[in-house]
Formats: structure tokens, sequence, C-alpha cells
């Protein structure tokens, strides 16, 4: 357990070099926005409305970042949240009292969630399949049971869950305020628990995990149980913003939400990053994306490319930084 806990000290900081880089950038972006777009970009429409997007392929992002934590990846995100929202959708379309309806609906999305989080565990830590063809694979079939339920068509919640997407505190729309509490329940499981320590253990050498005591499959499929119930969620809300839920929707958030982890200073190889740096790189994310949508001429065609750009940029100036740290680990 010692070991464990001197591991722990050295990967989990609460704010490491990349959250720092990261909270500079948010405010140089700040500064740009309010200097070109100020009316446009910085009032309270525009914030409210950052705040509400982010929120779906934020809590996906922290799913996949726990799993990449631990040296995994979770393709199948996006399509456990659309067979969430519509198993959550059919029942609320069938249900005879509101409150019941709805209630009953969070609960069986949020089962759903974790049987299929659990499913991709299983593949994943007892049958010993690589987990991008695991998910690869768990995807298709998440993909073909809600077309299956929703009869390859659009389901509608009739209007009867907007509350969630609707809802302020203080003008701070409910949907971000679930994503805060979401990242710091997460940092408060990765940081000051033993879980925690587990997956940085197995994200840095599972081997060597196993041979400390640790239980590698049983803590991997913990990490892909909770990317599922997060995933859950994010279909809740989703269905709530868009008082629908539909199998394919939402397809480009499996490459943003790994762009969110990576320029959020995960590992992709496991073992190192923090979750507050996923919750600064969907932030940043957003503003960007909103930003750009502030100018006519830039096409949303060229959004995809100006990611997988920002995906490459990010990815080569990690591996550069973790050389480096290897070096003076090395001459030390």
């Amino acid at each position: 357990m010692n070991v464990i806990k001197k591991a722990n000290k050295s990967i989990t900081l609460p704010f490491d070099d990349n959250s720092r880089r990261l909270i500079v950038i948010l405010i140089v972006l700040l500064i740009i926005t309010g200097v070109t777009k100020s009316s446009q970009f910085l009032n309270v429409g525009n914030v409210q409305s950052i705040g509400k997007q982010l929120t779906e392929y934020g809590l996906m992002s922290l799913g996949m970042g726990i799993c990449m934590l631990s040296g995994g990846i979770d393709l199948s995100t996006v399509y456990i949240a659309n067979l969430c929202g519509i198993s959550a959708g059919l029942i609320i379309q069938n249900g005879t009292n509101d409150v019941a309806g709805i209630l009953l609906a969070c609960v069986v999305a949020l089962l759903v969630g974790t049987a299929c989080g659990i499913f991709n565990g299983f593949l994943i830590s007892f049958l010993n399949i690589p987990p991008m063809l695991a998910t690869l694979g768990s995807y298709e079939l998440f993909l073909g049971i809600s077309i299956v339920n929703s009869g390859g068509s659009t389901v509608s919640a009739n209007g009867k869950f907007n509350i969630l997407s609707a809802m302020t505190v203080f003008g701070i729309p409910f949907p971000f305020i679930l994503f805060i509490v979401c990242t710091v329940i997460l940092s408060l499981l990765m940081n000051k628990t033993s879980f925690g320590n587990k997956v940085y253990l197995v994200g840095t050498n599972a081997k060597s995990a196993k041979f400390a005591g640790i239980n590698v499959k049983m803590t991997t499929l913990y990490c892909y149980m909770v990317s599922g119930i997060l995933s859950a969620i994010a279909g809740l809300v989703s269905l709530s913003r868009l008082n629908s839920a539909k199998a394919d929707f939402g397809t480009s958030y499996t490459m943003q939400t790994i762009l969110v982890v990576v320029l959020g200073g995960i590992n992709p190889n496991g073992g190192f990053g923090n979750i507050p740096g996923i919750a600064f790189s969907v932030i940043i994310l957003q503003m960007l994306s909103s930003y750009l949508n502030q100018f006519p001429a830039i096409s949303n065609y060229y959004r995809d490319m100006i990611w997988g750009i920002a995906l490459f940029a990010v990815l080569v100036f990690n591996i550069s930084v973790s050389r480096k740290r290897a070096k003076k680990a090395t001459v030390k």
C-alpha cells in the first residue's frame, strides 16, 4: 500500500503543470474574446448557452478520462448516452404519472448506463479483449439496440423532461452545475481514495499493480462502470436539452472527448494526468467553438479539421514534454 501512496503522490497533484497551462490559455481566450467580440460573446445568454452545451460531451470526457488513466479507452460513450436517452424517452412517453415516469426514466437510464459500462469492463478485464476493439464492438452493439428500441426514429420526451436543461441556480445553468459536481466527485475519488490510487498504478503498469496485490480486473471493470454512469447522465441531459433522443446523435462527440482528455493532460498510455485538467479543457474547447460561431465566414465544416489539428498538436507537445521529463529523471 505504501508503494501505491508514493506513486499517487507523484502523479496526482490537484493542479499540475498542464492544468496551470490550461488556466493561462483560458485567461488569454477570455481576453481575446472580450476585445474582439465583447458584446456578442461575453453576455449572459451566450455564457449560459456555453454552460449548457459543454455538459454532455464534458461528462462523457470525464468517463473517457478515467478509462484512459487505467490504460484503456472507451469509444462507446456516445452510444451508451444515446441508448440511455432513448430508454428514458420511451418510459416518459408511456408514463401515466409525469413525476413518477420521470423518476423511473432516470433510474432506468442510470441502470442501463451502469450495465453497459460493466459489459465493457467485462470484455476488457475478463475476456482480455483490447479496450479499443472491445468498445468499438460494443458501440456497434449499443447502436443496434438503440435502433431496435427506437424503431430507427427519433424518440421524443413530449416536453415533459425539459426542466433539467431549463433550470438555473443564481443564473448558472443546472447542467453546468451538474458537470462541476461530477468533476469534483471524480477528482476526490481519484485523488483521495484507494480506488484512485489503484487506477493510477494499473495505468502505469498493470503487472506491477497485480504484484502489489491490486485486483487489476475489478479495478478496470469499475473504471468502465463509472464511464457508463457518466454517459447515462450525459444522455439524460441531452434528452432534456433536445426534448428527444436518437440512436446516432452526437457521433462527432467521440473524437471531441478524446481531444478533450488529451488536451486535459491525460496520458493516452495511462497512469498520468488529473480530472480538473479535463474540466478546463472542456470549457476552453466550448468557448473556442462558440467564438468561431461568431464569424459567419468560417464554415462549420472546418471545425472538425481544426479539432484534428489541435489533437495532433497536443499529442506532439505532450510527447515532447514526457520525453524531457524522462531524460531529467534519468539524469537524476
